[in-house]
């Protein structure tokens, strides 16, 4: 039997499996973590944890399966983006490593903005961008950047510290490789006293990077010689696994965060969007800093003790007040489309009868508002209108999720077979790399399937237009006050706890 590894580094877990040249997964591992470092508009962690829970879950799958882990042929991992690990010239972590959430960086980014002018990455530098991180790296930390050989993302440390070489592909790297291109003038990185060798060798997704190194910990040690290739970010892999990796195809990946996006055969650009050639496809759209987070947390505030997903479930399974609820989720700034970090959330027009049904309706009918934005302003930009939008990740299992989303957003949702797109597109990029496929397109053929389909309700389609209306005047009325908020936070002004107040005298 033809056996590969793949492995989904996400938000808050991380996931390997061993799978056959069918698509089929047939062992699974999972573990929590690395824990990030969360505070204030910071966000860090120490990639050596990732490290672990790749030792440790493909360790799990070598128990659980012995004869199918002897049988492993090639190695592919995808993993979150927007995050930067900063290597010293012995391969060893500087420091630990900035994640999507971390918006130290935005005053530097509003500087640098005005100082490349013209270039054509300065629109697009804001705290998330990596050249904004390498600035505020040099600013914050200068022993650190003078020490820095190499930046990498997460799946490419994992695969470094397999083959040990460091690459990376064009993907997930597009922002930085643009900031090598010189313009008119020094290079977005010469200008902040950067050369280009910060980038690692740039690789397809389904080339090589080298074969598993010899004397590695268990259970790599039993792998050694079998190719690991290069990958490329959870989104684009679990894309390509909803059979989405298409021109003309939507899709909307709901994980720790959500992602949605266009693809076309053309680039177009749209305010707010990501615009990144994705190996032959334009790709429009992003991610946001909201999803089955934004479910968990409230699943938390509310309290219960059974799993989150349960108790959504039973939520939305009460009685709904006739006056909707609007929900902003904004509850850790905003990526795509607005890229700010001092956003807020908000619920808008509590009543005394609104009870907890209520706010779980209003939670997901708040993110599928967001898909709704980004999905018009794609159409805009590219000029054309999908017919469907492939729908997966952990939300896409909540059926009553997936028909909001269809409604708000006028289009059919289709969810793949696949319980977990990522890994199914990991292991389509191991077998292209392996020859099995001509093309990631027929990869996706041959191993992508589909699951449900939910079709728009027009009878629901007045109240949603209604809603969503709403919900962008809210939008624009709420975001200077998350401003000052937010800088309320900073301030000596900030209101401390009256946990026993003494009375006045």
């Amino acid at each position: 039997m033809n056996i590969v590894l793949a492995c989904d580094l996400g938000g808050s877990s991380f996931r390997a499996a061993l799978i056959d040249r069918s698509g089929a997964v047939l062992t699974e591992s999972a573990a929590a973590g690395p824990a990030l470092d969360d505070h204030l508009g910071h966000s860090q962690v120490a990639a050596e944890g990732w490290w672990e829970l790749l030792l440790r879950t493909a360790g799990d799958l070598a128990q659980a399966r012995p004869d199918l882990f002897a049988r492993i042929e090639g190695i592919a991992i995808c993993g979150v983006t927007r995050t930067q690990i900063f290597l010293g010239h012995d391969g060893r972590e500087l420091r630990p490593a900035l994640t999507w959430k971390d918006a130290r960086s935005e005053a530097i980014a509003t500087r640098l903005r005005a100082a490349l002018g013209d270039h054509p990455e300065a629109g697009r530098i804001n705290a998330f961008h990596p050249l904004a991180r390498l600035a505020w790296l040099a600013e914050s930390e200068p022993e650190n950047a003078r020490a820095l050989a190499r930046v990498l993302e997460p799946k490419d440390y994992l695969n470094f510290r397999l083959t040990g070489r460091q690459a990376s592909d064009p993907v997930s790297m597009a922002r930085l490789i643009a900031c090598a291109e010189s313009g008119d003038g020094a290079s977005p990185l010469a200008a902040i006293g950067l050369s280009q060798a910060v980038i690692p060798t740039i690789l397809e997704p389904c080339d090589a990077v080298e074969a598993v190194r010899a004397g590695l910990p268990a259970p790599f040690d039993r792998l050694a010689g079998v190719p690991v290739f290069c990958g490329c970010n959870d989104t684009w892999a679990a894309v390509a696994g909803l059979g989405a990796l298409r021109a003309g195809y939507a899709y909307n990946i709901s994980g720790t965060t959500e992602v949605l996006g266009v693809l076309g055969p053309h680039q177009a650009e749209a305010e707010g969007l990501i615009t990144v050639d994705w190996r032959g496809l334009w790709h429009l759209g992003g991610p946001s800093q909201n999803g089955a987070d934004t479910a968990a947390w409230l699943a938390g505030l509310l309290g219960g003790s059974e799993p989150v997903g349960q108790r959504i479930d039973r939520l939305l399974a009460g009685r709904r007040h006739p006056q909707p609820l609007i929900f902003l989720p904004y509850l850790q700034g905003e990526r795509v489309p607005y890229w700010d970090p001092n956003l807020r959330g908000a619920f808008i027009g509590l009543g005394r009868q609104h009870g907890a049904t209520d706010l779980a309706y209003a939670v997901l009918e708040g993110v599928a508002c967001l898909n709704r934005l980004v999905l018009e302003r794609a159409e805009t930009a590219l000029g054309t209108r999908v017919d469907e939008i492939r729908f997966g990740g952990g939300a896409a299992a909540n059926p009553v999720w997936a028909q909001i989303k269809a409604d708000l957003c006028g289009r059919p949702i289709v969810v793949g077979r696949a319980r977990e797109p990522g890994l199914l597109g990991a292991a389509i990029i191991a077998w292209t790399g392996l020859g099995r496929f001509a093309s990631l397109e027929a990869a996706q053929e041959a191993l992508v399937g589909i699951a449900r389909r939910y079709e728009p309700d027009p009878a629901r389609r007045p109240a949603y237009d209604a809603l969503y209306a709403l919900y962008r005047r809210s939008e624009q009325a709420l975001a200077p006050i998350s401003t000052d908020l937010t800088a309320l936070a900073q301030t000596a002004a900030a209101l401390p706890g009256l946990a026993n107040p003494a009375p006045a005298p």
